[in-house]
């Protein structure tokens, strides 16, 4: 059987949410400063080696019980967020992934079986030689507090195999000293990026075009 893949992903994507603090305490504070001078800008950098970000490619078709769902980590990417300590706009993120680290984590496939699906994602999927980074920029944040974390909404632009798209990005920001806390989700459709998937039992077995992708991504203030 030819294994099934696809990848998605976007290092992107990344830590989409980074963008309030408070300063020097876990509180976070919406209120406007009691001064005319502007607020200090905060900036965090994004902590790939303590963060998660994996995409869900599920899958599809009338066999679609004989495959299995793969489970995309990206492991190179960074960022950083800049903001203001006492509103929530202006608010700004970059992020950039390296394409060629998305990697199938699933236990459900064995070591070989792995290297076959990284190497197809690289080569076929992803086209990495040919488009080596994936990356967003923010255009908007908007959010409110609840239950003493920021649930922020974040509407930016991906750029994915070539393709520029605008994104929305769901996520739960928390701060704790010098340390945030991004986890949200978010779901493309990979066809509006121009990334295809490979196939198995002749085509039977196919890959969602909706991925989805979840993240839990740590930043530390610069």
């Amino acid at each position: 059987m030819k294994i099934l893949l696809l990848a998605g992903i976007t290092g992107i994507l990344g830590a989409f949410g980074l963008f309030f603090y408070d300063s020097g305490s876990a509180a976070i504070d919406t209120k406007l400063a009691t001064n005319n001078d502007p607020a200090p800008e905060v900036r965090f950098r994004l902590d790939p080696s303590e963060s998660t970000f994996i995409a869900h490619a599920n899958r599809a078709g009338i066999a679609w019980f004989k495959g299995h769902s793969h489970r995309l980590a990206v492991k190179d990417f960074g960022g950083e967020a800049s903001l203001s300590l006492d509103v929530i706009n202006p608010a700004s993120l970059t992020m950039t992934a390296r394409s060629a680290s998305i990697e199938e984590t699933d236990p459900f496939f064995n070591a070989d079986q792995k290297k076959t699906i990284n190497k197809e994602v690289n080569e076929l999927v992803l086209e990495t030689a040919k488009y080596p980074e994936i990356a967003f920029r923010s255009t908007a944040v908007k959010g409110g507090v609840k239950n003493g974390a920021f649930d922020v909404e974040i509407t930016g632009d991906l750029t994915l195999h070539g393709i520029t798209k605008q994104i929305t990005i769901l996520a739960t920001v928390t701060v704790n000293g010098d340390t945030l806390r991004a986890k949200g989700e978010f779901s493309i459709n990979r066809k509006k990026f121009g990334v295809n998937a490979t196939d198995a039992f002749h085509g039977f077995v196919k890959v969602r075009h909706t991925i989805k992708f979840e993240f839990d991504i740590i930043g530390r203030r610069v």
